[in-house]
């Protein structure tokens, strides 16, 4: 998502807008809670926005967040200061230097890549204990978007959304690689807790 576009979600003033990001932001820490990770790498962490709800929420973990903007990265370092360890970086590099988190957050990504199947074995090796992960529910998504007379000539679709996952469909796509823990109600996302399988 563009630095503009994910900024004008996470700042909206749109009161039905803004009860939905902060149920998703909500969502995220009771997962995060119960994962009770100490080490949080955010992949795709933008302009902090979700970090930044984590730690507002009491999560106790040391937070890493990468992205490969440096505006985006700019803006979080902004935003989070030193609460956080922000850095430009590609995740395959973070793969090749051995690092590891107890928890790999990849929220509202996934639908932006063209071969979201890449990420899973970075995903596993990365992670050593939970991956916390979301996309847009489809169809409803789209035509909530749609309703609000967003992307009309596209039903809806966000320009930038390359995949496109019903909740069951998100599930079908983990699961040969991740133990499903939790997908708490979230709607219009689907969010899943997983811990990787061997």
């Amino acid at each position: 998502m563009t630095v503009a576009g994910n900024r004008l979600k996470h700042e909206s003033k749109n009161p039905i807008q803004v009860a939905l990001i902060d149920r998703f932001k909500r969502r995220a820490a009771d997962m995060a809670r119960r994962a009770a990770p100490r080490t949080i790498l955010d992949l795709g962490c933008g302009e902090g926005f979700m970090i930044d709800a984590l730690l507002r929420a009491g999560i106790a973990a040391e937070f890493t967040g990468i992205d490969l903007s440096p505006t985006a990265i700019a803006d979080a370092r902004e935003r989070l200061g030193a609460r956080a360890t922000l850095e430009q970086e590609d995740a395959r590099k973070l793969v090749r230097d051995g690092r590891s988190f107890d928890m790999v957050m990849m929220l509202e990504v996934l639908e932006h890549i063209p071969d979201p199947g890449q990420m899973i074995p970075i995903l596993k090796q990365l992670a050593r204990r939970h991956v916390l992960l979301s996309v847009p529910r489809e169809p409803f998504f789209c035509a909530l978007n749609f309703m609000r007379g967003k992307n009309l000539r596209r039903l809806g679709n966000d320009p930038e959304h390359v995949n496109h996952w019903s909740r069951s469909g998100f599930i079908r796509f983990l699961e040969p690689h991740f133990e499903i823990l939790a997908a708490p109600a979230v709607f219009p996302w689907t969010m899943v807790l997983a811990r990787p399988k061997p």
